[in-house]
């Protein structure tokens, strides 16, 4: 697959969560490649955009962005059209808004031709998938069954680039304190 440009929030959250939801994802991710840590993706894969006005774009939309809280409480079953993969997804109840609205301003411009309007847009930390919907639904179900509540706090988009299972940053752009 050839380099693509993203952004993405890696969230501020305890270590703890950070590990549970690590484990999760070597255990029950068909996909898992220890790359990347947990994160919101923002903007997904993009391929013929120059690197310089992908970044000066993201720069310019987040610059009056304040960073936010987050609380995610439950898991849901996602799916996507680039696999035949059911995903398992934790979604913020507390900060949904948030992430929905700055992925919403980052696909304007320069991005809104690359925005997906077949693929509705759910905000999440990808933890789990699998051929076997099935499988994805019974952890959604166990996930559930649990008080779950995991707070955390979106302080910075980075911008990356992805290629060969690798992935690297181009850079971190600071929300504003709030």
């Amino acid at each position: 697959m050839p380099r693509s440009l993203l952004a993405i929030a890696y969230p501020k959250i305890s270590a703890a969560d950070r590990d549970w939801m690590q484990s999760l994802r070597q255990k029950y991710d068909a996909l898992y490649i220890d790359v990347v840590e947990p994160h919101f993706t923002l903007v997904f894969p993009v391929f013929d955009i120059d690197e310089t006005k992908f970044v000066a774009h993201i720069r310019q939309q987040v610059e009056e962005i304040e960073a936010f809280e987050f609380v995610i409480r439950c898991a849901v079953l996602g799916d996507d059209a680039f696999s035949d993969y059911t995903h398992v997804f934790l979604v913020p109840d507390e900060g949904h808004s948030n992430v929905v609205k700055l992925h919403d301003r980052l696909y304007t411009g320069l991005l809104a031709r690359e925005l997906r309007l077949d693929i509705p847009f759910v905000p999440h930390i990808g933890v789990a998938n699998s051929p076997d919907a099935k499988a994805c639904k019974k952890l959604v179900d166990e996930l559930n069954s649990k008080e779950l509540a995991i707070e955390g706090k979106v302080e910075n988009i980075d911008v990356i680039w992805y290629e060969d299972d690798k992935v690297g940053i181009i850079d971190r752009i600071s929300l504003k304190s709030g």
